[in-house]
């Protein structure tokens, strides 16, 4: 049995698709494929004695239709800041072994090309968001500005990072990954960002 664990913080991602993605309504991707970069802030975390605050995670993800219909590829990576017990920890709830909402996710996953574990810098400044995550990936995004100002948002998608929170809607200033024979160069592509609050098992 899986050791209790609850992790808090923040987590954005983007992908191909035009905003806002369709992937969330249960609709095909824009393009038809999804190739999508999903980044997580712990703020406050931990599994049962292992704290996990603090730390980041990131995972690649590759799914060549509609993300409900088909198995999706992935690639997930660890913050080097984490100690061994920490990455432990990370890669078990990452993964959907820990229970929780991870272990739905799983059952949307046909491969996991690999973990890896690199440096992640993890930036959340309200209007804006940025990831670098080791030398394979690059994430810069920007919210739109919806009627007077007011940041755009979806709530109560069916398909869900962080069920519970409503998203906020941007665009990608920049996206790029190149690692497991993926080579992805985009702009102007959806993001969404929100809080996230996940327990297990």
């Amino acid at each position: 049995m899986s050791d209790n664990w609850k992790i808090t913080g923040s987590y954005f991602e983007s992908c191909n698709c035009a905003a806002a993605c369709p992937c969330v309504f249960l609709s095909s991707p824009t393009t038809g494929e999804c190739t999508a970069l999903v980044g997580w802030h712990i703020n406050d975390g931990s599994f049962g004695a292992v704290d996990i605050g603090g730390l980041n995670v990131a995972l690649a993800v590759y799914s060549p239709g509609n993300m409900v219909e088909v198995q999706w590829q992935v690639a997930l990576y660890v913050d080097d800041k984490a100690d061994e017990q920490q990455q432990g920890a990370l890669a078990q709830i990452f993964s959907g072994q820990a229970g929780g909402h991870f272990s739905v996710v799983g059952q949307h996953i046909g491969e996991v090309l690999g973990m890896s574990v690199v440096p992640i810098d993890f930036k959340n400044n309200g209007k804006t968001q940025s990831m670098k995550v080791g030398n394979v990936a690059t994430v810069e995004t920007e919210l739109i500005e919806g009627q007077g100002g007011a940041e755009v948002t979806v709530s109560n998608h069916p398909l869900a990072i962080s069920p519970g929170f409503p998203v906020s809607v941007g665009h990608s200033k920049e996206l790029t990954y190149h690692d497991h024979g993926m080579d992805w160069e985009l702009a102007g592509t959806n993001s969404y960002q929100s809080p996230f609050d996940y327990a297990g098992p």
